[in-house]
């Protein structure tokens, strides 16, 4: 028997998350579809966020599994502890007559296991190597996997919903997207923009806001920056102007290009970057 399948929840969004309405449509797609839910989007636009904001929203419990360069799918299911039960045998411990106490349960397999249904976060997948995902493919197609040294079969007692993220630092093979509802987050626009500040700084003022946010947009609009801002480090850039009592006139010139944001280093996040918009400053002062 495969996973139960009851009447699909739906994401409304939440009051900690600003999700655009393509972004809840995407969620409730992968809900009504069955489907991993494959986000992608430049580092820092909330990606990881997002899984944790719906299963609150939705009250299931959230698993998670961070990818490494190092990691393989296999962990992800079980691992047997060879090493372990040797080293019990050389012992005489009674434990060695049970495979089972040498098998460690991976994160798909407590998902599938769980009692309720789970959110279950495949983080940074394109960290992996290429193979990785197609390696996954059929557990997450049929949510069940088999386990040799027990010979037994894990079947999902409910399906997950999947949510998987991508920096986008490597293609992942065309079978893998085909099993995928796929959704891109945008860079937020202004607007956006000030309602995930209204989340996290309700009460900044108005003025320097509206300043900070076109001294942001201006940096991420320099041409051959090396990384650009993201959201997240715009926050923390706020977090630090409040913190130091910066005015908004100190962010503020004549010309955008003929100043260094006080505090840049919590935008700009390598000296090449740095580099640059410093000289980009001095031409234009030199311009002028």
């Amino acid at each position: 028997m495969h996973a139960n399948q009851a009447p699909a929840p739906r994401f409304e969004g939440s009051d900690n998350y600003v999700a655009t309405n393509d972004l809840k449509l995407a969620v409730n797609a992968a809900l009504t579809l069955q489907r991993p839910l494959l986000i992608k989007g430049e580092p820092g636009t909330g990606k990881t966020m997002l899984a944790e904001e719906v299963a609150a929203a939705l009250n299931m419990p959230l698993m998670q599994w961070h990818i490494k360069s190092t990691t393989k799918a296999q962990q992800g299911l079980y691992e047997y502890d060879a090493v372990s039960r040797l080293r019990d045998s050389q012992l005489g411990d009674e434990r060695v007559r049970d495979i089972h106490n040498y098998i460690v349960k991976g994160v798909l397999w407590q998902a599938f296991t769980a009692p309720e249904p789970v959110v279950l976060l495949i983080d940074e997948i394109d960290k992996a190597d290429i193979e990785f995902p197609n390696d996954l493919l059929r557990e997450l197609d049929r949510m069940e996997f088999y386990v040799y040294e027990t010979r037994e079969m894990v079947v999902a007692k409910h399906r997950p919903l999947v949510i998987i993220t991508s920096n986008n630092e490597k293609e992942l093979p065309d079978a893998f997207l085909r099993r995928c509802f796929f959704h891109y987050i945008k860079f937020p626009d202004r607007d956006t923009m000030e309602q995930i500040v209204a989340v996290h700084y309700p009460n900044l003022k108005r003025e320097l806001l509206a300043q900070a946010l076109q001294t942001f947009y201006e940096v991420r609009e320099v041409q051959g920056l090396k990384k650009k801002p993201s959201t997240s480090e715009f926050l923390d850039w706020l977090k630090l102007l409040m913190a130091e009592d910066i005015p908004a006139e100190a962010l503020r010139s004549q010309d955008a290009k003929t100043i260094v944001p006080p505090l840049h280093g919590a935008l700009l996040k390598n000296e090449q970057d740095i580099h640059l918009f410093e000289r980009l400053v001095y031409m234009a002062r030199a311009n002028r």
